[in-house]
């Protein structure tokens, strides 16, 4: 359980549950205590006339734990220390019942794979599918022709099979236990050849050296951070190693002076000397690349490639459940189902269920608008505008200087970096848009928006079909003119 800032008093946790997680800030003056307002004291906040009405329901002990919470929050910078009302809702809202540590949040950043916020929001159908099969049993573990017991790894192979053309599939609980499974059951106590351009960190502290590491397998880089060859590997090898590893490099990019061999070629040395080509193909691309996102790789190309094993990600360009997909030939995908780790790495039956949804979507001809991701990413701006000049003229009726903004968001979840999504959303003038960002994101109706100089901006692309009105309601509650 996290600790709470300074300043929380002693019995708090136990009483409220741990606090919200930090809220990361763009600048120093965006920190409480910098030469912005300080949250008031506990004192005076528990003499606050609604605090008092509190205190006479809940009783002082119960009312003081609260208010000590509260103020702990402003001063780690969760609220915004000036807005006494907001304060005293805030001690309310511990009191009369702690909200949900899961909620659902506007996305106004125009990042659509957006890791913070759970990364791809599931397609209805996919939602609707995965709770059905939730509220009761299903054939999770069951043949259902033989009735005896069956193999969950197994029930989306033909589907994938079919969608990439690869002999043999699994799924497992997400991109990085695909790899780590893999390395671990091929690799183990072996060297594996990575380029040093590819030996890399992405977000959350997913290192590839750690999960080689973890692994059993020996890391050996090969070529330089910006050139490597095939030649690099040949002369690398030896004979402890047991496979090339290609790793998609995610969250930056290398431009200007540089090489990297072509799959192909890869594979035909690998090959030649017996050894696996392992590739982390990260964001899963199974449809023609939309735009924004024409440098990722289909699956089915790795694999036409020469790849033998194949790896990626379920929630990012495929749109899907938190998953992780390993594709490639039969015998090797056998090993990885028949190795013990695989069990502690395997997705749960909403995950299959939500995967198997969105797949019979991508399959099916004009299903690709009902995966929320791709209808995003294939966005016409001239509608994002005009959605943007109604959520304008409508803020500026209740009084609120808000003006539609040309944008530029991401596909996010690393893929292709510093490629920019032209796109358009609302710039609202406020003096103070640290404070209003916190307030927004602790507002009933959760909102992420993005500061900018003079105000907040919201991105139209990734507010999703019925949020309209809650994004309204939210920014007219924050920013102090009744709905």
């Amino acid at each position: 359980m996290a600790r709470h800032p300074v300043g929380a008093a002693a019995g708090v946790e136990s009483r409220f549950g741990p606090l919200p997680g930090e809220i990361k800030v763009r600048s120093q003056s965006d920190i409480v205590g910098t030469g912005g307002p300080r949250p008031p004291a506990v004192g005076r906040l528990l003499q606050h006339p609604d605090v008092a009405v509190l205190a006479a329901r809940h009783g002082r002990k119960a009312t003081t734990a609260a208010v000590q919470a509260a103020v702990a929050e402003a001063r780690a910078g969760r609220l915004d220390p000036g807005d006494e009302p907001g304060l005293a809702g805030r001690v309310a809202q511990l009191l009369d019942g702690s909200p949900r540590q899961l909620r659902r949040v506007i996305n106004g950043t125009g990042v659509v794979i957006h890791t913070n916020l759970g990364r791809a929001p599931l397609a209805a159908r996919a939602a609707a599918r995965a709770a059905d099969l939730a509220s009761g049993y299903t054939n999770l573990e069951l043949d259902l022709q033989t009735g005896r017991r069956g193999d969950r790894h197994s029930l989306l192979t033909d589907t994938l099979r079919r969608l990439t053309g690869v002999e043999a599939a699994m799924v497992v609980n997400n991109g990085a236990a695909a790899v780590l499974l893999a390395l671990t059951a091929l690799c183990r106590g072996r060297e594996v050849l990575v380029s040093r351009g590819e030996a890399i960190e992405i977000g959350g502290g997913f290192r590839i050296p750690d999960i080689l590491r973890l692994s059993g397998a020996k890391l050996v880089e090969v070529g330089t951070t910006n050139r490597t060859r095939v030649s690099d590997y040949e002369q690398a090898c030896t004979p402890r190693t047991a496979a090339f590893l290609r790793v998609h490099q995610s969250n930056f990019r290398i431009t200007g002076f540089t090489e990297r061999p072509r799959l192909p070629e890869l594979a035909a040395a690998a090959h030649q000397r017996g050894l696996h080509l392992l590739e982390d193909v990260g964001s899963g691309l199974l449809p023609p690349a939309p735009f924004g996102a024409a440098n990722e790789a289909r699956l089915g190309r790795s694999w036409a490639d020469g790849a033998d094993l194949i790896f990626c990600s379920g929630d990012k360009l495929l749109g899907a459940s938190q998953a992780g997909l390993v594709l490639g030939r039969s015998e090797l995908v056998e090993k990885l189902r028949r190795h013990p780790l695989a069990r502690a790495l395997r997705p749960d039956k909403l995950q299959l269920a939500a995967l198997e949804e969105t797949l019979r979507c991508i399959d099916e001809p004009g299903g690709l608008d009902q995966v929320p991701v791709w209808a995003m990413l294939r966005a016409d701006p001239r509608r994002l505008r005009r959605r943007s000049e109604r959520w304008a003229d409508q803020l500026r009726g209740i009084g609120l200087a808000a003006e539609v903004a040309a944008t530029e968001g991401a596909v996010g979840g690393g893929t292709t970096p510093g490629d920019p999504l032209p796109s358009f959303g609302i710039h609202i003038a406020c003096p103070r848009p640290g404070a209003v960002r916190r307030r927004l994101l602790a507002a009933e109706t959760a909102v992420l928006c993005l500061e900018r100089p003079g105000g907040i901006v919201i991105d139209a692309r990734c507010v999703l079909p019925g949020e309209d009105e809650p994004l309204i309601a939210a920014l007219a509650a924050v920013l102090g003119v009744p709905s």
